[in-house]
C-alpha cells in the first residue's frame, strides 16, 4: 500500500503515542499496585529523572501542561506576587488564566524580546521599575524553552536570565512543553540548561514527546515543592492510578529514547523549512531551532492547503505554523511541500 500522508501539522499533540510507550501502558496494566503514586512504577520514573539530571530533584506527574505550568508557578508565588514572562509566552496567551487562578491572583508581567526570547536587560528593567507596595512584587521568572516561536535558549542565555533572577530574589520556572526538542537541538546535557543555569522548577512535556497523557514537574529546588502534592490534589491532578502517568517516562528516558524522538521531529522541521525557503514568495519567519516552522505564504497557498484538508495554525507568530512530531515522516514533509508548490503555481 502507498504511504498515506499526515495532513495535520497543526500540533505535535495530533500524533498518537509512541508504540513502545503504549507497550509500557500494557505492562503496568497487569496486576494490582498501590494508588496515588505509592507504586514502584512511579518511583522508577522519578528516579529516572534524578539520573537524567544528575541531581536529587523532586518529581511529580500531572495530566497536562496547563496544570504543570500553573501549579509550578503557584508553588513559587503568593497572590500579591508577579511572574515575569515573554509577551508571547504560553502561560500568558494560552492557559486561560490558569496561572493566575491557581495562585489566587498572581499577576503576569509581560516583557518583549526578539524571536520569543526574554532579554536579561528588559527583565531587569521590569523587576526594578516599581519597588512600592502598590505594585505586585516580582517573584518568578518564567521562560519557555523552546519558545512559542520555535526558538531555543542557549545554556548561556538561560544562565544570564538566571543571574538576573538570582540578583533580585526571583525563582525561575521553565516551561518545557517541548523541552526534549530544545535539548536535542542544543546537543547539551539537560542539566546545563536547567538547574546548573539557575532554573528552580521545570515543566517537562511528555504528551508532545509521544506519551498519550501526562507531564512531569521537576523541582530542582526541592523546598519549593514541599507541599506540591497538596496542590495537585486540590487541583484535581492527583491521579489515583498514577502508574499510568508515570509509565511512559522510564521508557522515554532509557537509552536517550526521548532525544531520538525529539531529534527526529527537529530534523523533519528543518527539511520542511529548507523546502519552503526555496519557493518564491515564501519567507521563513523565525530560526528553525526545534520542531516548528513559521512561514509567510501568499493567500493562494493558504486557500489551496485549506481546500486540500491540511491543518495548521495561523494565529501564533504571524504566518503559518507547521509542527513536526515523532510520527512525522519524510513522505509527510514531501507531501506538504508538494501541496504548497501546487498552491503557488509551481
Amino acid at each position: 500500500m502507498p504511504v498515506q500522508p499526515n495532513f495535520s501539522f497543526a500540533s505535535d499533540n495530533t500524533s498518537g503515542a509512541c508504540p513502545d510507550v503504549m507497550d509500557a501502558f500494557i505492562r503496568v496494566n497487569n496486576g494490582r499496585l498501590p494508588s496515588y503514586g505509592d507504586d514502584v512504577v512511579t518511583a522508577q520514573a522519578a528516579d529516572a529523572f534524578r539520573e537524567l539530571f544528575g541531581t536529587d530533584c523532586d518529581v511529580y506527574f500531572v495530566f497536562n501542561g496547563t496544570a504543570a505550568n500553573s501549579l509550578a508557578l503557584a508553588s513559587i508565588c503568593q497572590s500579591y506576587h508577579s511572574v515575569i514572562a515573554h509577551e508571547m509566552a504560553h502561560v500568558e496567551t494560552d492557559e486561560c488564566g490558569a496561572p493566575e487562578f491557581f495562585s489566587n491572583g498572581t499577576k503576569i508581567l509581560l516583557s518583549p524580546g526578539e524571536c520569543g526570547k526574554l532579554n536579561p536587560g528588559a527583565v531587569e528593567l521590569l523587576v526594578t521599575k516599581r519597588r512600592d507596595v502598590h505594585f505586585p512584587k516580582p517573584k518568578a521568572l518564567s521562560l519557555s524553552c523552546p519558545t512559542e516561536l520555535g526558538t531555543v535558549y542557549t545554556a548561556a542565555e538561560v544562565s544570564a536570565l538566571g543571574a538576573v533572577a538570582s540578583r533580585h530574589g526571583l525563582r525561575v520556572h521553565m516551561d518545557g512543553a517541548r523541552f526534549a526538542n530544545a535539548v536535542a537541538s542544543l546537543e547539551v546535557s539537560p542539566s546545563e540548561i536547567t538547574w546548573k543555569a539557575g532554573v528552580d522548577v521545570l515543566s517537562f512535556g511528555g504528551t508532545k514527546l509521544g506519551a498519550p497523557v501526562g507531564e512531569a514537574v521537576v523541582f530542582f529546588n526541592r523546598a519549593l515543592g514541599e507541599e506540591f502534592a497538596y496542590r495537585c490534589k486540590q487541583a484535581g491532578q492527583l491521579a489515583s492510578k498514577m502508574r499510568f502517568l508515570a509509565a511512559p517516562w522510564p521508557v522515554l528516558l532509557k537509552n536517550n529514547r526521548w532525544l531520538e524522538i525529539a531529534a527526529h521531529a527537529n530534523a523533519c522541521a528543518r527539511r520542511l523549512a529548507e523546502g519552503l525557503a526555496k519557493m518564491p514568495g515564501l519567507r521563513i519567519l523565525y530560526p528553525v531551532e526545534a520542531n516548528a516552522v513559521f512561514v509567510e505564504m501568499p493567500e493562494r497557498a493558504h486557500a489551496a492547503l485549506r481546500s486540500g484538508g491540511w491543518r495548521y495554525y495561523v494565529f501564533i507568530g504571524g504566518g503559518a505554523r507547521f509542527m513536526c512530531s515523532w510520527s512525522t515522516t519524510d513522505a509527510d514533509v514531501e507531501s506538504l511541500l508538494g501541496a504548497v508548490r501546487e498552491g503557488i503555481g509551481l
